[in-house]
This record gives C-alpha cells, structure tokens and sequence, in this order.
C-alpha cells in the first residue's frame, strides 16, 4: 500500500486537474450575495452604469410620446396610455443586457480567474451577478414610473395591480439575464457581446406591441407578434395598469418565464464551467 502511494506516477497518465469541493444550499447562497453585494459597490463608484435602467427609457419615452404620438396613436394623450408599459418592458430588456457584457469583462480583466481559485461554486458568480442586476431593474421600474407621472401617465387600476406588473417585470427580466449571461459567457469579445445582444434583443422589442398595435402590421408580422414573449409580458402590464384582461397574458407570459429559465439557466452554467477549467 505505502509502496504503491510512494511510487512514480506513469509519465503517459493524463494530468490531474484540482478537485473542487462541493458547496452546500446555504453557503452557495451567502456566496451569491456576496459577489451581488461586489456588483452593487461597482455601481455604486460607477454611477453611470446605471444610466440603461434610467436615463434611457425617459429619453425613449420623450422621443416617442412627443415625436411620434400624434403620428402612432389618437394623440398624445392615448399614445402615453399605451406607450408606457411598452417602456417599461425595454427598460428590463435594456439592463438585462448588461449581465452579460459585464460578465465577459470580468473574464477579460482576469476577475473570473480569481473566482476560479476560489472554493465557491459556480452558479454563485452568475447568480450573483443576476441578483445586482435585479436591483438595477427594480430601480429602473421605479424612474419610469415617476418620470410617467410627470408627464401625465395614470394609472387605472390599483396598488396590488402596480405590484403585480413591476414583480411579472422583473422576472421577465431575470430570464432575459439569463440569455445575456449565456451570450457574455459564449462569446469572447466584449464588443461582440454588445452586438449579437442588439442583434437578439431587436425583433424581441420592434417585432411586439410594445410601440404599435399589432393590427397595424402585415400578416407574416402579425404571426410572431402573437408568439412573442415581449408581446404577452407588455399586454399584461397594460392590462395591470390601464385595465383590461391579463389572465391570459399573464399566465402566457409566466409560461415564457419559465421555459427560458429551464433552457437558458443551465446552458449559462453549463457554459461557465467550460470557460473556468
């Protein structure tokens, strides 16, 4: 026995690589908040990240309320009633870009080879990253919401309603997180992430009722409208806000939810531990 532990090991043998630890429920947990807590301090000595989730959706919602309303809708007045919730699904759709850009940086400045050292699994650095960016959607919920007050935005219904819409927004925006942080993690290049996400995001945004009713569309267009996840998530908040059905948007967009989470979640991990050995 202590002569077969002492003795040379066969040159020819493939190299051992480290055994990783495994991390149990609780202290995976601790360790996501502990590197949501990092990303969080980031924005915080970096405001400007937070410009997607803020500026932006008041400078669209300016440009499309005031340019574009007397052309798209019955006037101004009814095109801000349809338009907002439209917003505010960019808004999520926007910032959940982010996690992946930010992830494939970290990889770039070697932040990820640090993580690799360290005994903590692996669905703690992307769901870490998740949670800061699901901070970064709720305070973009909230600028939006106020800044369509001050321009006149109502809403028709009540509080739980509000409630309902900005919790169905923000996991709309988890699950497309999702898909950023399997493009950030599959593609090298910083700025190629930056691109292939517009490439996906845009038939998701312009392709849906988010900026015009579907009616208004050609036929072939209309067809993946009414099969867009963006479509049904923007009717359920136009539903939950101005009034209206969202039973079947709700429960459609729900299902959408978590079949993106079921596909993309894994793959995200799965593709993280192909870039981490």
């Amino acid at each position: 026995m202590t002569a077969a532990l002492l003795a040379p090991s066969d040159p020819e043998a493939p190299p051992r690589r480290p055994s990783r630890s495994r991390v149990g429920l609780r202290d995976a947990l601790g360790q996501s908040l502990a590197i949501a807590r990092r990303n969080l301090t980031q924005f915080k000595s970096d405001p400007s990240q937070l410009l997607d989730a803020t500026v932006m959706p008041m400078v669209f919602t300016l440009v499309f309320v005031y340019v574009f309303g007397g052309a798209i809708g019955k006037g101004q007045a009814d095109y801000r009633q349809y338009l907002i919730p439209g917003i505010m699904v960019q808004t999520v759709s926007f910032a959940a870009q982010v996690t992946g850009i930010a992830l494939n940086l970290d990889f770039s400045k070697g932040v990820m080879d640090r993580f690799r050292s360290m005994p903590i699994a692996r669905s703690a650095v992307l769901s870490g990253r998740i949670l800061a960016d699901v901070c970064r959607l709720t305070l973009g919920q909230a600028v939006i919401l106020a800044f369509a007050f001050v321009i006149g935005f109502r809403v028709r219904t009540d509080v739980p309603s509000v409630l309902a819409a900005v919790g169905l927004l923000v996991l709309y925006g988890v699950a497309l997180s999702t898909i950023a942080a399997y493009v950030g993690l599959a593609i090298r290049s910083p700025q190629a992430v930056q691109s292939v996400g517009f490439l996906w995001m845009i038939p998701l945004q312009f392709g849906s009722s988010m900026f015009a009713p579907p009616s208004t569309m050609p036929g072939w267009l209309q067809a993946f409208v009414e099969v867009n996840p963006t479509t049904l998530v923007v009717d359920a908040c136009r539903g939950l806000l101005d009034g209206g059905p969202v039973a079947g948007n709700v429960s459609g967009s729900l299902f959408w939810i978590g079949g993106l989470l079921l596909v993309f979640v894994p793959l995200a991990v799965r593709q993280y531990g192909r870039r981490t050995l």
